[in-house]
């Protein structure tokens, strides 16, 4: 992580790679947000997941770009929605995944729970959510991923940050301000996947790492 961010210091894209930070960190609290109470109800409920199925199916269909053009008409250009449109781009990952970790969890742990007098919201936070942490994490890490994957196109809309000047490097044709940009975001991939890992393997119960 140090070596990483030294090198975007280095190449004179430390300031952007920052906004772009900070517009990753911002989209991701808000995906994480709507994704985890909505993945966790899918999980516990058939029909909740019979419902959402569909709908994230189609929006697992339409295409990055087709985000921002309803966000943009109800926002104008600027930071605002290329958030949103990342928020919405990255949720259906992070839905799948918590349902899924939620549903894997050993039914024999949640009838243990049950059998001790734990009320389902107990059974819930205190069982399922705890066993469930590192496939949760594992869905905050695609949503990690998706959001920076909107970066370029929310440069599109002046979202500013690495996704503005690679938009700015290909209509330039400028090879070696796309190459600086595209190292930084490919460093900033790397550095949130593996601390999102790190922090994965930490939440992992010891007989299942």
């Amino acid at each position: 992580a140090a070596l990483g961010t030294t090198f975007m210091g280095l190449i004179g894209m430390w300031e952007l790679s920052i906004i772009t930070l900070t517009q990753v960190i911002m989209a991701t609290v808000l995906a994480v947000a709507i994704a985890l109470p909505i993945g966790i109800a899918a999980g516990r409920s058939p029909r909740v997941e019979g419902v959402l199925g569909p709908i994230l199916d189609g929006l697992q269909t339409i295409p990055s770009l087709v985000y921002i053009i309803p966000v943009v008409i109800l926002f104008t250009i600027g930071v605002v929605p290329g958030i949103i449109a990342s928020v919405l781009y990255a949720i259906v990952p992070g839905i799948r995944i918590t349902a899924l970790g939620i549903r894997q969890v050993p039914e024999e742990s949640v009838e243990a729970s049950r059998t001790f007098g734990a009320t389902p919201r107990q059974t819930m936070l205190g069982v399922r959510v705890p066993l469930a942490a590192p496939t949760i994490m594992a869905g905050i890490n695609q949503i990690i991923m998706m959001v920076l994957a909107m970066v370029i196109i929310a440069g599109l809309v002046g979202a500013g940050g690495l996704g503005f000047k690679t938009i700015e490097a290909l209509t330039r044709s400028d090879n070696g301000l796309g190459l600086e940009v595209g190292i930084s975001l490919a460093l900033m991939a790397m550095i949130l996947d593996r601390l999102t890992e790190a922090w994965a393997d930490r939440l992992r119960p010891p007989e299942a790492v």
